[in-house]
């Protein structure tokens, strides 16, 4: 296995943000793109931990390539190319640290809502709806339990928070507030198409797509998909074959790790805690399985 990447270096670019996961660069001389390098970094309650994944961020990367290429009569979406011979000469001595985990994408306005889409009754909304069958101003049905598949798929959006902060569900009301009434129409419809191809396909492999956030910027005038789509970082994935409603479920994400944390006296706030090399390994498991069952 390829060394792991827990934050790149690549002086002759511009940093333009670290974020949990990924490195975005600014490449000299092409302002109209981003160079966006998925790390193997893994985070938990918003917290990164010290310990990378090694492959993570290439497991990452080609989940979303795979999605990109499947998804792309639904709406644009900001690949450019994820070839780094294709990429500006200037990132070709990084090659190292960029193949198989790197896009060079589209520069866009990125929308600032998150487009949740929930499937099943789960995470957040599970936890809610114990309190109230009202939930970000949806009447559910009484009765459900958890885990259970909501009638039809629900378009919860979010804001976009600051690192270290909490994103905020907001009602589709806020969201037109925000942003405009047309442009929350559209995001609406696309998450819900989005959702609903990728959910179909992932069940003929053998994975239920509990939930997922898309990303979305604006092109000119032309809404694009952006960022990662649909890997286990932004998406809660379920083996079909174990799926049991009225429970929380085995998924192919940092479960492993939560599990863990959880299990520790910890304040879920900076710094982490050291994680075994078991509970990375089984986490790293986990991601790749996600990516030889939906890509394979």
């Amino acid at each position: 296995m390829s060394k792991a990447v827990f934050a790149t270096e690549c002086p002759d670019l511009v940093l333009v943000h670290r974020g949990k996961v990924r490195d975005m660069y600014e490449v000299p001389g092409h302002a109209d793109k981003l160079l966006m390098v998925a790390t193997d970094r893994i985070s938990a309650y918003d917290v990164v931990m010290t310990e990378p994944i090694p492959g993570k961020g290439r497991i990452l990367t080609q989940i979303s390539l795979f999605w990109f290429e499947l998804l792309a009569d639904i709406v644009p979406n900001h690949l450019i190319s994820a070839d780094v011979d294709q990429f500006p000469a200037v990132c070709h001595q990084y090659r190292d640290q960029l193949e198989g985990r790197s896009m060079l994408v589209k520069r866009t306005k990125v929308v600032p809502i998150e487009c949740i889409v929930r499937g099943y009754l789960s995470g957040s909304f599970w936890s809610a709806y114990k309190k109230d069958t009202t939930v970000c101003g949806f009447s559910l049905p009484a009765g459900m339990r958890e885990s259970d598949k909501f009638p039809h798929p629900l378009f919860t959006p979010s804001t976009k928070a600051e690192q270290g902060m909490h994103d905020e569900n907001i009602s589709l009301e806020r969201m037109r507030e925000m942003i405009g009434t047309s442009l929350t129409e559209q995001m609406a419809a696309i998450s819900l198409a989005l959702y609903q191809r990728a959910a179909d396909y992932a069940l003929g492999k053998g994975i239920i797509i509990a939930d997922t956030k898309f990303e979305m910027g604006l092109d000119g005038n032309t809404l694009t998909l952006i960022d990662e789509v649909l890997t286990p970082d932004s998406s809660r994935f379920w083996p079909l074959d174990q799926y049991l409603p009225g429970q929380s479920q085995p998924s192919f994400d940092k479960q492993f790790l939560r599990d863990y944390l959880s299990s520790l006296d910890w304040d879920k706030e900076p710094p982490p805690p050291a994680v075994p090399a078991d509970i990375l390994e089984k986490t790293r498991s986990r991601y790749q399985e996600a990516q030889d069952r939906l890509t394979r």
